[in-house]
């Protein structure tokens, strides 16, 4: 009797370790293709250092917030560029930027250039946004304007 309990109870660890073993092993190709997947989507970062993956509204300047971008409608997001249309706020720091207005003006935005994110390796960033105004641009503003983003 007692032999029988002995190998009931090495039968059931050895089941027990081999449904470990087989769902770990299970499970890790569904976690690769996850963060594969994370990785294929470049992120844009924020102003903060966080990650954002077609934002509503984005700070241009982020030292004192006086160009932003307002209203993002994104029609793509993928592995090598996105864009958007939306609105961009700029404030025209007349007579200084205190007492200055924030004017509206329409734009397309583009971002390019994924590269990896140097604060947080494993995730793609866009390193590159382009402006394009579609009507009126701030002054001294030319009709298309590239930013570097930051890393």
């Amino acid at each position: 009797m007692r032999r029988n309990s002995i190998r009931t109870a090495i039968t059931v660890c050895a089941a027990a370790s081999l449904a470990v073993v087989m769902g770990t092993a299970s499970a890790a190709p569904a976690a690769s293709h996850a963060a594969k997947q994370r990785q294929a989507t470049p992120v844009l970062v924020d102003c903060f250092w966080h990650p954002d993956v077609r934002p509503a509204n984005f700070i241009l300047a982020c030292g004192d917030g006086n160009s932003r971008l307002v209203s993002l409608h994104w029609s793509r997001w993928n592995q090598n560029s996105a864009v958007a249309e939306g609105v961009n706020m700029v404030n025209d720091c007349k007579p200084y930027c205190a007492a200055g207005k924030f004017h509206s003006y329409p734009v397309v935005v583009r971002l390019d250039h994924p590269q990896q994110w140097k604060k947080k390796p494993q995730l793609q960033h866009y390193s590159q946004m382009t402006l394009v105004y579609t009507h009126d641009r701030p002054e001294g503003y030319a009709h298309t304007v590239s930013y570097p983003l930051w890393n």
